[in-house]
């Protein structure tokens, strides 16, 4: 479904009070009117100083935010409009110290905001399986020390990626950071993101030999100079990626690596309709259970 694309001076004139905010996102929660999450019943009474709705049967009080993304945040709505959309516009991120500067919270703050966003984004992107020619490839990612090069790189990640080849362009694709390229992590990243049967490709690594069992597998050694040829589209994946998180993070820990994986495979999922994304992810926030702070 398409969405309204989303520029600085529409967002500002559609969200410049709280009360426009908590009206949009009452509008969007509630779009037949109130139900109460009790007992079912559509009437209440409005306590309007504490932004509350009493349920007329059953005297539940529900707020508008409850069962969202901003349930319990001690933040205004405005401060969290604007950082979605200042997430959502910018198709290179941003960091937890620019958002804390644009919406003037402390850096734990932005911090939590981007973590339970980028976890949205995550679960969004999970509910949907690959099709067709996929390829998939594992990579070594994040890390800010030096060391050598290679699979057993210090401070590195292990990442599965698994990318929709389109022949001309890439469709969706979908990445997770593994403890380690074995049989099992390979088993597990295929049965969550691929859908059984699909043709896949990849190269001769003896831990993807398990992708058999579930799809119509074909792997080949490939020499380096030949791999784009044979896999292209996910090694144009993994080289975006890598440039996504020198360009705003100047690289990443592996504590966060997920996270910020997520938002990348949001992003370039979304590539081709990215001024929907600020409107996208706000529709989501507001549809998306509570994500805890710890």
């Amino acid at each position: 479904m398409n969405m309204p694309e989303a520029s600085f001076l529409a967002w500002q004139k559609q969200f410049s009070t709280e009360d426009d905010c908590l009206e949009y996102l009452q509008e969007m929660k509630w779009k037949n009117g109130f139900i109460c999450p009790r007992c079912g019943n559509a009437h209440n009474y409005k306590i309007a100083s504490r932004h509350l709705y009493e349920c007329t049967q059953c005297k539940k009080q529900t707020s508008v935010t409850a069962g969202t993304l901003f349930h319990g945040s001690k933040i205004t709505l405005i401060q969290w409009f604007w950082a979605i959309y200042f997430l959502g516009s910018d198709k290179g991120s941003i960091s937890a110290l620019r958002l804390s500067k644009l919406i003037e919270v402390n850096w734990r703050t932005a911090r939590l905001i981007l973590k339970k966003l980028r976890s949205a984004m995550g679960h969004r992107d999970s509910l949907y399986q690959l099709s067709g020619t996929i390829e998939l490839d594992d990579a070594l990612v994040g890390g800010r020390q030096k060391g050598k090069r290679g699979r057993g790189a210090a401070g590195k990640k292990n990442v599965l990626i698994a990318c929709e080849s389109k022949e001309k362009k890439a469709g969706f694709i979908a990445m997770e950071v593994v403890d380690s390229i074995c049989h099992f992590s390979v088993d597990k990243f295929v049965k969550k993101y691929l859908k059984p049967g699909q043709k896949v490709r990849s190269d001769a690594l003896a831990a993807l030999n398990i992708i058999d069992q579930a799809q119509d597998h074909e792997a080949r050694v490939t020499p380096s100079h030949l791999v784009d040829e044979w896999l292209p589209w996910v090694h144009i994946a993994i080289g975006n990626l890598k440039t996504f998180l020198l360009g705003t993070f100047h690289g990443v820990s592996g504590k966060y690596l997920q996270e910020y994986l997520d938002e990348f495979c949001y992003r370039f999922n979304r590539r081709f309709i990215e001024k929907q994304i600020p409107n996208r992810l706000l529709n989501l926030a507001i549809v998306h259970v509570p994500v805890k702070s710890s």
